[in-house]
């Protein structure tokens, strides 16, 4: 593994880039609640908190965190690997430096020939980067997997999540996984919401080819389709027994510009 330290891309963009800033902003963002369940796997937005962040606490409130959690985020520069792992042993944020789960990423790095140990794909990229925080203000122990995906067929991404459940089945452990993604980009809110919820629906029905082929033949722009496929598959392999929507938005919440929206959801799904 690389003993470096990965800086963050976007605090101070995405996210508060000073720690008080963003404590502050979680503690908002982030209702008091006992959590519902388990984290087994989820999908959670990933835009900046202004837009998206309401959506990813109330998911994050709702879940109890494991010790161990892998975030798998789309690649949305296009470097690097196709399955690329994060490579470092630890991921810097404002809250301080976030562990790697670097005996995990071993184990996958066994388990998937075609995985590298890749930095590319994680330099600048923002989607894993953004649930670090919430994960952190609600798991003081945690290690995390950071894991960039791109251009995986459908028969990759559930092949990805048999052996990623498989591995996990393996530690003895709980392990949760977080599946980072967007909804659809820049459409009438309308269309957003009609789109949005042929996804979010495939998603509910723990059906992760249906996920992929409905995303893919409505040309739905929901960038974490690839992620999201992989958790579904891997969390049914590990016992999924429903799903749930916890929070729906869009940017036109915020903006008031209904004409050109991203949407948003938080799903959990569970035993």
């Amino acid at each position: 593994m690389d003993a470096t330290i990965r800086p963050p891309a976007v605090a101070g963009a995405f996210y508060p880039g000073a720690k008080d800033e963003l404590e502050r902003a979680l503690d908002t963002l982030l209702p008091e609640q006992g959590p519902q369940h388990e984290l087994l796997a989820c999908i959670s937005p990933h835009a900046g908190y202004l837009y998206s962040g309401m959506v990813a606490g109330r998911l994050f409130a709702h879940l109890k965190i494991p010790r161990r959690v892998v975030v798998m985020g789309p690649n949305h520069t296009g470097a690097g690997a196709h399955i690329a792992v994060a490579p470092h042993e630890g991921w810097r944020t404002p809250l301080g430096d976030q562990a790697v789960d670097t005996d995990l990423a071993e184990r996958l790095l066994a388990a998937v020939p075609v995985a590298e140990l890749d930095s590319r794909a994680h330099w600048r990229e923002h989607s894993i980067e953004v649930q670090l925080p919430f994960l952190m203000r609600r798991r003081e122990d945690l290690v995390v997997l950071p894991v960039c995906l791109k251009r995986l067929s459908v028969d990759d991404c559930l092949e990805l999540g048999s052996i990623l459940a498989g591995i996990i089945r393996e530690l003895g452990e709980p392990v949760g996984i977080v599946a980072s993604s967007d909804m659809s980009h820049f459409q009438p809110v309308d269309v957003a919401r009609t789109q949005d919820h042929l996804a979010i629906d495939a998603a509910l029905d723990r059906d992760p080819a249906k996920l992929h082929e409905v995303v893919h033949r409505k040309r739905i722009s929901m960038c974490g389709v690839i992620p999201a496929t992989v958790a579904l598959a891997a969390a049914n392999h590990l016992g999924a027994r429903d799903a749930h929507l916890v929070d729906y938005a869009t940017s036109g919440d915020v903006t008031g510009d209904t004409a050109s929206v991203v949407g948003y959801a938080g799903v959990c799904i569970h035993r």
